[in-house]
């Protein structure tokens, strides 16, 4: 049986390993591939106890899943990444050495990075899988996080061209990243030196989802005291590359529009920052729902719903970038409104009608959308078949991972 380890710069409790990348590594295994995972933990042995630890790896291995794990470090930032790249890659290597790994997959570039210096300096030599997923150096410069063309974007791009040079395949978000960096495989699957390219959106377990209905639709109206209201759902952050006074804009219009407006926010920021923002709108305490919500809980607080909104910042590197939370929008059976420049959003939208691209962002362009949406009247099982079809886990997730694992397998044979 062909082996993989999977490297991941995040947490095993992060929320995006527990909706992402578990998930993926159990629709990879359905192709035949036992599946390892290596993580980075926070405080690991201060926070985690031997018991616990135990646990985890007992409950990942009751999946399949052989889980590895190291310490994050986050302070000062620059030396403690560079520190935890060359850990990671000593562990790797010994790994590589016990195991011989058919594939080392590597999500983004830190973890790729790993993956590759472990390789060049082992006497096995497995696969690289390069699961780009966003423009990594640009977006840090797009969020003001890094200067534009400073020393850590320089150093990062230098990276970066190595490593897309010793990858022996890609994962990409979007279509548009594809014609960016891969032009060539859009016809053939494939990159000028034959190297297997998929297009892998962020996908949704339609699992999470098979609980929203009528009946829990009602449940958490009557929890949240909605009644017969208009609401409108944001999940997500605020600040960076997302739009945080466009957004709360476009409560405002919306409350203009339609009194009767109700905000869901579901987010990790500072719940009282943004409530204090939709006061500044007009929101008063019996308007809006703004927390923070484990992840297991979002469907059925979006299943109170009646709309979504998902605003980001228009910049180079989002032209990489696949919203999970368009996604799970639809498996929610939520319409969205959503601004321009994003990815494959506004092919998505143009081309299936389950919502509407804003052309401005002023209250007018806002309210225009808004009513454009009403007129739509977008049913929600539509919402829901176009999620399975377009980020369907199991429709196309996972055949589209174990198509590039199979590619990778037959050229090593």
């Amino acid at each position: 049986m062909a082996k993989s380890l999977y490297i991941c710069y995040f947490s095993v409790r992060e929320p995006l390993v527990q909706t992402q990348v578990i998930p993926y590594l159990g629709e990879i295994m359905k192709g035949g591939v036992e599946v390892s995972l290596l993580t980075f933990e926070p405080e690991f042995g201060k926070r985690w106890g031997a018991a616990e630890i135990e646990q985890k790896q007992t409950a990942l291995a009751e999946i399949g899943i052989k889980w590895h794990a190291l310490a994050y470090h986050k302070r000062p930032s620059a030396p403690a990444t560079a520190w935890d790249v060359f850990a990671g890659a000593w562990h790797v290597r010994k790994l590589l050495k016990r195991e011989r790994y058919d594939i080392l997959h590597g999500r983004v570039h830190i973890p790729m990075l790993m993956g590759a210096l472990a390789r060049k300096f082992s006497s096995h030599k497995p696969k690289l899988l390069f699961d780009i997923r966003g423009f990594f150096p640009e977006e840090y410069t797009d969020a003001g996080i890094w200067p534009e063309n400073g020393w850590l974007y320089r150093s990062a791009k230098r990276v970066e061209r190595w490593l897309m040079k010793e990858a022996d395949g890609f994962v990409v978000l979007t279509e548009k990243a594809r014609g960016i960096l891969f032009p060539e495989s859009a016809k053939t699957g494939f990159d000028r030196r034959r190297r297997p390219v998929e297009v892998i959106p962020c996908c949704v377990d339609p699992d999470r989802f098979n609980t929203v209905s009528l009946e829990t639709r009602a449940e958490m109206r009557a929890e949240l005291g909605i009644g017969e209201r208009f609401v409108l759902a944001y999940v997500g952050a605020f600040g960076g590359w997302y739009l945080t006074e466009e957004m709360t804009d476009f409560y405002k219009a919306a409350k203009e529009l339609r009194p009767d407006t109700f905000a869901l926010i579901l987010t990790q920021n500072d719940p009282a920052a943004v409530i204090a923002r939709l006061k500044e709108r007009g929101y008063s305490d019996n308007d809006h729902f703004v927390g923070r919500v484990a992840s297991a809980e979002i469907p059925r607080y979006l299943s109170a719903a009646d709309a979504a909104l998902s605003f980001i910042k228009p910049s180079y590197s989002k032209q990489s970038s696949s919203p999970t939370k368009n996604a799970e929008y639809l498996a929610c059976g939520l319409p969205f409104i959503a601004n321009r420049g994003v990815g494959d959003v506004d092919e998505l939208i143009s081309r299936q009608q389950i919502g509407v691209l804003v052309d401005g962002f002023s209250g007018e362009d806002y309210k225009r959308s808004l009513t454009g949406l009403e007129e739509m009247n977008v049913p929600a099982a539509r919402c829901r078949e176009i999620a399975d079809k377009e980020f369907g886990l199991g429709t196309v997730g996972g055949p589209r991972y174990r198509r590039l694992y199979k590619r990778l397998l037959q050229e090593s044979e």
